[in-house]
């Protein structure tokens, strides 16, 4: 098969087409929310801390209910979870719509209490959407279009992320609050909707013996760590966002250091996607034929540079190029990780896999936005985000030195037809 016929013929699936665009509305819902929140929270506090604890509040549930929630899809509908997770985002941003909409008069004491509980909420359903989610895909794509179908969800992601915060930062900025919030409450409930049309294929346990809670953890985490490629990937992926991510305090920069606004602050949001989106489709459009596993270490590398040039940026639109540019190393690192799950996990796992890598992603992302804003409190922002970019930098050398299974191994996506036993030894 050409290499332009592996690459589209994913598209022409109508399921798949569908699961792409309900991940597009709930995570442009979601990004949204993310650039209305930080800003009410932020204008009315200005305390960068108080944005690093919009992170925190969100991983505490997820991570504390990943390992269950992978179990849950492996033995259930990942369809059906999926439903249920959009259904409650859907409300909960039906709760956060009517408190930042201004229906119910509150001060900034209850407005943060209440933000935060939402926020809460948001990272329970987020530890069931990641492993569902990545179970349903398997379940719809044929595993010879894996590789395809990840940069697709990878650009879907991306562009979702690109054009909602700075849609949400005009709206915000041009006609308040109110109207801002409606476009998170109708993108998440289109995206609710658009599940009920999904048609997944059913999938049979290979054993009917149903396997308690504990034991099916176990049992994913073994896999994973036996499986050194795999855990070194996550791993590396988590400590370089964990230390590298200044997302969380953009409307910190925004204000204090670029004096750009609401707007300004959906364009600061939007350019790691715009980016990440433009690789992303190079990479569904000629997807890789052979995956060194070293060019993770080298992608990282690049992200931490660019995150070191945008602490140092006192200008906007090289502060963009800066943020740009750490969008496509991120967007490299992301479709490389997706495939490598998806291409060496046996489908009985999936759940299970998913939701340790969810795990990682959630430590890395939001853990690392409450590292952010307290670093950002004790030493400033600029120092904060410095020191992060070296310490991204300090990983992949880390790993490079620790980690020989990284520097030898090349995957073949062209393999993933092959007997497991015979791919895994490929």
């Amino acid at each position: 098969m050409s290499k332009t016929n592996l690459s589209f013929t994913v598209l022409k699936s109508r399921d798949f087409r569908l699961l792409l665009f309900t991940r597009m509305f709930s995570l442009s819902a979601l990004q949204a929310q993310a650039v209305i929140i930080g800003w009410q929270i932020y204008t009315m506090t200005k305390d960068p801390l108080l944005l690093g604890l919009t992170g925190l509040a969100e991983a505490v549930p997820a991570i504390a209910c990943a390992l269950i929630a992978g179990h849950i899809v492996d033995i259930s509908r990942p369809q059906r979870v999926y439903l249920y997770c959009l259904l409650g985002l859907t409300l909960n941003t039906l709760i956060l719509f009517l408190i930042g909409g201004g229906f119910v008069p509150l001060s900034t004491h209850q407005f943060l209490w209440l933000a935060y509980a939402a926020i809460f909420m948001s990272g329970f359903a987020r530890a069931f959407i990641m492993p569902s989610s990545f179970s349903l895909l398997a379940q719809i794509v044929a595993r010879k279009d894996i590789p395809s179908a990840s940069a697709w969800m990878s650009s879907g992601f991306q562009a979702a992320s690109i054009i909602s915060p700075a849609v949400a930062g005009i709206i915000y900025g041009g006609y308040g609050a109110l109207a801002a919030w409606l476009m998170p409450m109708s993108l998440m409930a289109a995206a609710a909707f658009m599940m009920f049309f999904i048609k997944a294929a059913p999938y049979q346990r290979p054993s009917q013996v149903r396997e308690s809670a504990i034991k099916s953890i176990k049992e994913g985490w073994a896999f994973i760590l036996r499986t050194p490629v795999l855990l070194g990937a996550m791993a590396l992926d988590m400590l370089a966002v964990l230390f590298g991510g200044a997302i969380a305090l953009l409307p910190a920069y925004a204000t204090e250091i670029l004096h750009v606004g609401s707007e300004g602050l959906g364009a600061l949001r939007g350019a790691p996607a715009a980016g990440a989106v433009i690789m992303a489709l190079i990479l569904a459009v000629r997807p890789m034929k052979t995956i060194p596993v070293t060019r993770l270490l080298w992608v990282v590398t690049g992200f931490g540079v660019s995150m070191i040039g945008f602490g140092l940026s006192t200008v906007f639109w090289l502060s963009i190029v800066f943020l740009v540019l750490s969008g496509v190393f991120d967007s490299v690192s992301m479709v490389i990780r997706q495939t490598l799950m998806q291409l060496m996990t046996p489908d009985h796992m999936r759940g299970r896999v998913s939701s340790v890598n969810s795990m990682f992603i959630i430590s890395s992302n939001e853990i690392g936005a409450f590292e952010s804003g307290a670093l950002a409190k004790l030493m400033g922002l600029v120092p904060s985000v410095v020191i992060g970019g070296v310490g991204t930098l300090a990983v992949a050398g880390g790993a490079a030195l620790l980690s020989p299974e990284m520097r030898k191994t090349v995957i073949y996506p062209d393999q993933a037809d092959m007997p497991k036993d015979k791919k895994e030894a490929a």
